[in-house]
């Protein structure tokens, strides 16, 4: 979050990236899959407000935490937990260390990440982070409304299937709709489910879902590094 520091998702911001450079920084991995979304259907119609709930792998915490799920579904004893509780067939609302105002570190990241990525204050996340037992892939379940009218889904549709990295798996009738099992080992975002909400005249509902090691980070990284070589960003200091 160092204002000095660009925090880069290629297809989202590029933009914040120039030769004077020496540092830059990789965005959270539920952050990255969320800010590509928002800034698709930011282009289409202003966003105002984003309520986001995550199911995120235990990949995401590290080998400990994989180790421990793992074990716990062998039936072997864990000799170092990652979390404060059993993870097999159990559900943490618990991602990253606890604030002061009740949320977790994840999930301001979530909030604060959004907002500078997208570089509009004028978007409001509130976010609520969650683990779940499996290795790989991070899940969204996201509530987008928008300043004005809501677009036709038609648009929406067409604006998501335009847009570099993201894949539109949005066909339920036939069980077609993105999932972690899916996604894994591939680079793109996955996006599906998606519906008016019927609460709210301006607000859509979509799920979410990429492989948080792959996009969510490895190759978010080299995205911005093909980016720095492609536009001659690189100076030989780097």
């Amino acid at each position: 979050m160092d204002p000095d520091i660009p925090l880069v998702v290629p297809q989202v911001n590029a933009s914040a990236l120039s030769k004077k450079d020496c540092l830059i920084a990789n965005p959270n991995c539920s952050t990255i899959q969320l800010v590509m979304v928002l800034k698709a259907l930011d282009q289409l119609s202003p966003i105002g407000r984003v309520l986001v709930s995550t199911y995120q792998a235990t990949s995401g915490t590290g080998k400990l935490a994989v180790n421990q799920l793992t074990q716990e579904i062998a039936g072997d004893s864990v000799i170092d937990n990652a979390y404060p509780y059993q993870i097999h067939q159990n559900v943490l609302p618990h991602c990253d260390d606890f604030l002061p105002n009740g949320y977790t570190k994840e999930e301001m990241k979530l909030t604060n990440e959004s907002v500078k990525i997208l570089g509009n204050p004028k978007v409001q996340v509130s976010a609520t982070a969650v683990r779940v037992p499996i290795q790989v892939g991070h899940s969204e379940s996201v509530n987008i409304a928008f300043l004005g009218d809501r677009p036709p889904l038609a648009a929406i549709r067409q604006a998501l299937s335009d847009f570099p990295g993201i894949t539109l798996q949005d066909d339920p009738q036939n069980d077609v709709y993105p999932m972690p099992l899916s996604a894994e080992g591939k680079d793109d975002v996955f996006v599906g489910r998606l519906r008016k909400d019927l609460s709210c005249e301006n607000a859509v509902n979509l799920w979410i879902v990429s492989d948080n090691l792959r996009k969510g980070a490895a190759s978010n990284a080299i995205d911005i590094a093909a980016y720095l070589l492609e536009h001659k960003l690189l100076t030989p200091a780097h």
